[in-house]
C-alpha cells in the first residue's frame, strides 16, 4: 500500500524536478560563459586592431588630414585626385607590371622544382630547407641592402660579366632595369609556394602515376596530365597568396630606391608611394584613399582568380 506523499515531499519533489530542468541550461550559459572568455583577446583584437582601424580609415580617406590638425570633410576629393595623379597613375602600372611578372614565376618555378624535389630520395630535406630559407629572408632590409650592392654599378654582378668581356650597367640605376631587379628578388623567394606544392605532389596516388608509366607516357606527358591538374587547386591557393603579397609589396622598393622610387619613378610602388603621400607629405587623407582603393583592387584580382578557376581547377569528386 502506497504511502501518501506529504506537502513538504509534493515540494521536495517539484524542486528537484526544476533542479533537474534547469540544469541544462545553467550549463550552457556556463559554457558560453568560457568560450567568450578563451575568445575575448581575439575578439578584442579585431575589434581594435582590425574594425575600428578600417573604420576610421574609410571616413578619414573623405578629409584633409595632415596628422598634426583636425580632419576637415572634402568629401570625394582625395578619390577623384587619384584619377588626375600622374605619380599615382605611375605607381599602378609600376605594381601591376611587377605583380603580372613576378607572381606567375615565381609559382612556375616553385612547382618545377618541387616536381624535381619529389623524385629525389636522398637529401630532399637539405634541398627542401635551402630553397626555403629566401622566403625567410627576402623580405628583410638586409637582403635589400644586399641586393642592391649586388646590381650596383660595381656590383658583384658587372664583375661576374667583366669576366665574360661583357660591361655592365648599374642595373638599379638605370630606369630600363630597375624594375627587373626586384622582380628577380621576388622570383628569388618561390621557398613558400614549393613548399605547398611538395606535399601536394607527395599526395597523389601512386597507383596513377604507375598508370601511367605502364600506358607508355613520359614525364613531360605525365606532368601536364597527371600531376597539373591534381595540382590545380594548389596553383590557385598559390596564385592568390603571392598576388595578395606582391601588391603589397614595399621593403625592396624601399631600400634599393632609397626610399625614392627612382631612377625616374620606376621602382614607385603603390605602398611606398603611399607611404611618401601619408608619412612624408602628410596627406593622410589621400593615403587612406590609396588604401582603399589598393584593397579593391586586391579583392578585384581575387575574384577574377576565383571566377576563372572553373574553367582550369581540377577537384577530386
Amino acid at each position: 500500500m502506497a504511502v501518501p506523499e506529504t506537502a513538504s515531499d509534493q515540494a521536495m519533489t517539484g524542486a528537484r524536478e526544476m533542479l533537474a530542468n534547469a540544469t541544462p541550461d545553467r550549463r550552457g550559459r556556463r559554457d558560453t560563459g568560457a568560450a567568450l572568455a578563451f575568445l575575448a583577446p581575439w575578439l578584442l583584437g579585431i575589434v581594435l586592431l582590425t574594425a575600428l582601424p578600417m573604420i576610421a580609415s574609410a571616413v578619414l580617406s573623405f578629409t584633409n588630414y595632415d596628422l598634426l590638425s583636425w580632419p576637415r570633410f572634402i568629401g570625394t576629393a582625395n578619390y577623384e585626385r587619384l584619377v588626375v595623379d600622374p605619380r599615382y597613375l605611375q605607381s599602378l602600372r609600376v605594381t601591376t607590371t611587377y605583380v603580372l611578372t613576378s607572381v606567375p614565376l615565381s609559382v612556375a618555378l616553385a612547382l618545377i622544382i618541387a616536381v624535381s624535389l619529389s623524385s629525389a630520395t636522398r637529401s630532399v630535406d637539405f634541398f627542401r630547407s635551402v630553397y626555403y630559407l629566401p622566403s625567410l629572408l627576402g623580405g628583410s632590409v638586409a637582403i635589400g641592402v644586399l641586393w642592391r650592392q649586388l646590381f650596383g654599378g660595381d656590383g658583384l654582378v658587372n664583375s661576374v660579366l667583366a669576366v665574360f668581356g661583357i660591361a655592365g650597367t648599374s642595373w638599379i640605376g638605370d630606369p630600363r632595369y630597375a624594375l627587373w631587379t626586384i622582380v628577380l628578388l621576388h622570383v628569388w623567394q618561390f621557398g613558400a609556394p614549393m613548399v605547398i606544392f611538395l606535399a601536394g605532389v607527395r599526395q597523389i596516388p601512386r597507383e596513377i602515376v604507375e598508370a601511367t608509366i605502364i600506358d607508355g607516357a613520359n614525364p613531360v606527358q605525365r606532368f601536364f596530365t597527371i600531376t597539373l591538374p591534381l595540382l590545380s587547386p594548389l596553383i590557385l591557393f598559390n596564385l592568390v597568396m603571392q598576388t595578395i603579397t606582391a601588391f603589397q609589396a614595399f621593403v625592396p622598393a624601399y631600400v634599393i630606391s632609397d626610399g625614392s622610387g627612382g631612377p625616374i619613378d620606376s621602382t614607385l610602388f603603390y605602398t611606398l608611394y603611399l607611404y611618401l603621400e601619408g608619412f612624408r607629405n602628410f596627406h593622410m587623407g589621400y593615403a587612406m584613399a590609396m588604401a582603399w582603393v589598393l584593397l579593391i583592387i586586391i579583392g578585384i584580382f581575387t575574384a577574377l582568380a576565383f571566377w576563372s578557376s572553373r574553367f582550369w581547377v581540377h577537384y577530386e569528386s
